[in-house]
């Protein structure tokens, strides 16, 4: 598989995938190799709630409006690629086995790059401090990983797999369990940290063919050493089957919260929704459904970053009044699918955040292929 496309505002995409389970047989193999370059990605600071998000500073329309919307904004590009094996041990348990590389280049936003096609005076963005500059700037960032940096890493897990299918299931059990080794190149090689990742999904027939309740239970700890903070947005996988896994929050993780607005060493998260098939009909030799799922997602942070002074407060908005910092992040919202054939689906999921302090709009849409998991 290959997607590319790009903007004047360097954003984009560019992948070329691999997935196949006959190339080697009784073995899958997955290659990736992916740039992702971001020049208005997320960035809300650490400890979720510990770190105030103010609606207000980044809405033009707002009277209080006096910083830039590029504030809670960073350059992230990354570059990724990953080789992943996964055979039978004996069903339905599998061992997995995996090298990869992940590559950032982060930093300030380019404003002039940003505003060289924007014609209008208006629109164009100021040169302003960002919350990311001033987390550079007090140190909370430090020096070695402000700009980013190589880092190979090694893999290796389990997964129990007992899915009545790949795409879509109807019953079963998928869990994994895995750790991660990341290495530094160059300058980052004072950066070698261990992590462990484990996930359960499990499916329940409710109505045949009709209803199912699915749900995801997940967590990513930091088991040794110290990780870079541009690696903890990223969410370790077994193998690639979506385009990114970054961040807590966002249309892959917990919809309906700004991505990377859980941001720590250690995160935790939960999924839970009913997938009901409405309607089935035909197209020619073609079988469709009309779906809907109702769910509710929930993330929170169980290692925190350490307790930052915050003395400096900036523009008083740096350090929530509040002890919140283990507090459940949560979101509801209902997606729609449109199913081919059990293997095309397009979905549209809308969600809100419970609290206005995941998401300053009520109303969010993400538009993607499949079920989320």
């Amino acid at each position: 598989m290959f997607a590319a496309a790009t903007t004047s505002k360097h954003y984009g995409l560019f992948r070329l995938a691999y997935d196949s389970k006959y190339l080697i047989p009784k073995h899958r193999l997955s290659i990736d190799l992916t740039y992702l370059p971001n020049q208005m990605c997320d960035f809300y600071g650490f400890n979720g709630y510990e770190t105030e998000y103010v609606d207000a500073y980044v809405d033009s329309d707002s009277p209080e409006y006096y910083i830039t919307r590029a504030f809670y904004k960073m350059k992230r590009d990354m570059f990724r690629f990953s080789a992943d094996l996964q055979g039978t041990i004996k069903k339905p348990w599998y061992w997995n086995a995996g090298v990869g590389l992940l590559w950032y280049n982060v930093g300030s936003v380019d404003v002039d790059r940003l505003n060289k096609y924007t014609k209008d005076d208006d629109d164009k963005l100021p040169v302003a401090t960002t919350l990311y500059d001033e987390y550079v700037k007090q140190g909370y960032i430090s020096d070695d990983e402000a700009n980013g940096g190589a880092h190979p890493y090694l893999h290796g897990g389990i997964t129990f797999d007992t899915r009545d299918r790949q795409q879509n299931p109807r019953k079963g059990i998928h869990a994994d369990m895995f750790l991660t080794y990341y290495a530094g190149l160059g300058d980052m090689s004072s950066f070698n940290d261990l992590k462990l990742n484990a996930t359960w999904r499990q499916y329940i027939s409710l109505i045949p063919q009709r209803l199912t309740f699915a749900y995801r239970l997940g967590t990513q700890l930091n088991l040794a050493d110290e990780s870079p903070f541009y690696l903890n947005t990223y969410i370790n996988q077994l193998y690639m089957q979506r385009v990114i896994y970054e961040g807590l929050g966002g249309a892959n993780s917990i919809r309906g919260i700004m991505r990377n607005r859980v941001l720590a060493e250690g995160v935790a998260f939960a999924n839970v929704e009913f997938r009901v098939q409405v309607v089935h009909f035909r197209v020619g030799k073609e079988n469709f459904y009309i779906g809907l799922n109702p769910f509710m997602d929930a993330g929170m942070i169980v290692q925190p970053y350490d307790e930052y002074d915050y003395a400096y407060n900036l523009l008083n908005i740096t350090k929530s009044s509040e002890n919140r910092m283990h507090d459940l992040h949560l979101s509801a919202g209902c997606g729609l699918k449109v199913a081919m054939n059990e293997n095309f689906v397009l979905s549209v999921d809308w969600a809100t955040a419970l609290d206005k302090q995941d998401n300053g709009k009520a109303s969010n849409l993400y538009i993607k292929m499949g079920y989320m998991f």
